[in-house]
């Protein structure tokens, strides 16, 4: 069998590559190697159709190892993982994919203190995946239960709330992207004092990240001018990222987030270690903008785990990708768009200025993403017609202090391609050409 764990768990179109059955031997391998008979382990999903059947799946491998196993429904990436550490659960398991389409869904697991697995852990559990006569099977009082707990949801959101300023007098847009967020999101800034315009919060089963969200944030920026809003928020289908949009409908990234994060407690001296995690995608503008502030940007390769694990390594307060995937150290172990919006409101608030103003001081260098749905991805350095281009590129770029990163997607039949310059349409004219080459050269 080929390895199925990746970046981000498992994932997959929804009856076809992630099945019910593969769930339930999913389920048994996991159960027994988190765990086991008597210990309880906590299950959430987005919105998606499949949900349910993949999490009546799960829940009945995990059960027949014996597992006791409790279900919150609809909830964030980061609620999840914040229940599993908070409420004594051996382990969570979060039903989604994402910033994906609806069609597809994964499965994510976090261990007992709300982390993702390790690869060996995972590597162990694909073993058993193949070998489940080998699994225990309890019989009679041996078989774990499933329990309804979609109250303990409103302990992530309390949670929240004492990390939430006083929103009083702001008018707030939120797109919640049809996803994990419709519920928790409106209700934390609202209960914070904003008035809360919501976008996107009534989830079908189908229209999760369809033209709305953090993927889509046009809408996002019309209603914020439309209405007059202060700011918007445009959340992701499982709620861990996030983009942001001012009063005039710019958009802001994750990237904008951590400099004013890190400069803001730098300058009140609380930026301790010196530093902030990126990743290689990070813009040289935001390395930049830190460094006139004495501050470094350790870079890692793309991946949330990555940047955990290099702030854990380092102490790092904060770290997170352009792609709004933030994580605050202090408060979480993982990405969470929610709160990653009312940390920034924080800082707005203490500086006494708004978004808008405070995002013009961060500098950004010019940047071309493009990604080209290719067979051969993986394959990319050794293909020399595309190889040769790049060499190419990359010495050209480099003259003038730009950079060409090129790297597979872990989840999609995708090769990104980055360019990035101080000369705006030569990181476009480069990128495109690139893509071009590679659409031909990795079919």
């Amino acid at each position: 069998m080929s390895r199925l764990f990746g970046t981000d768990g498992i994932r997959g179109i929804a009856n076809r590559d992630l099945t019910a059955e593969l769930a339930l031997r999913l389920g048994r391998a996991a159960g027994h190697v988190l765990g086991g008979q008597g210990h309880r382990v906590v299950i959430g999903r987005d919105t998606r159709r499949s949900g349910r059947m993949l999490e009546s799946a799960l829940a009945a491998g995990l059960c027949s190892v014996g597992m006791e196993v409790r279900l919150v429904g609809h909830v964030p990436t980061p609620g999840l993982a914040y229940l599993t550490r908070t409420q004594g659960f051996v382990a969570g398991a979060v039903i989604s994919a994402s910033h994906n389409p609806a069609p597809d869904n994964g499965i994510k697991f976090f261990d007992q203190g709300g982390l993702k697995l390790a690869d060996a852990v995972e590597a162990r559990i694909e073993e058993l995946m193949t070998g489940d006569d080998a699994l225990p099977r309890p019989t009679e009082g041996g078989i774990g239960l499933v329990g309804d707990a979609r109250g303990l949801v409103r302990g992530y959101e309390d949670f929240l709330l004492t990390k939430a300023p006083d929103l009083s007098g702001l008018r707030i847009v939120l797109d919640c992207g049809n996803g994990a967020t419709y519920r928790v999101a409106p209700s934390v800034f609202a209960h914070a004092g904003a008035e809360v315009i919501t976008l996107c919060d009534t989830p079908d089963g189908l229209n999760i990240n369809d033209h709305c969200g953090s993927t889509y944030p046009e809408r996002l920026q019309g209603a914020v001018v439309e209405r007059g809003a202060d700011v918007g928020f445009a959340f992701d289908g499982d709620g861990d990222r996030l983009v942001l949009a001012d009063a005039a409908g710019e958009l802001h990234d994750g990237d904008v987030v951590l400099a004013l994060a890190a400069r803001h407690f730098a300058r009140a001296g609380r930026l301790r270690p010196k530093l902030v995690v990126g990743t290689v995608m990070t813009n040289g503008g935001t390395e930049a903008t830190l460094r006139r502030e004495g501050i470094d940007l350790v870079r890692t390769p793309v991946g949330d785990r990555y940047v955990w694990e290099k702030m854990d390594e380092l102490g790092a307060q904060f770290g997170g990708e352009p792609s709004g995937h933030v994580i605050f150290r202090e408060h979480a172990t993982t990405g969470d768009g929610i709160l990653t919006a009312l940390e920034i409101l924080h800082v707005a608030k203490a500086e006494g200025r708004g978004i808008r103003e405070l995002a013009a001081e961060v500098e950004r260098w010019p940047q071309s993403l493009v990604a080209v749905r290719v067979a051969r991805r993986a394959e990319w350095e050794s293909v020399p017609a595309f190889r040769k281009e790049y060499d190419e590129a990359r010495a050209t770029l480099e003259k003038g202090g730009g950079r060409v990163l090129v790297r597979p997607s872990g989840t999609e039949p995708v090769l990104r391609i980055l360019v990035e310059s101080r000369v705006g349409t030569l990181a476009a004219t480069t990128a495109e050409r690139l893509a071009r080459v590679a659409e031909e050269a990795l079919k």
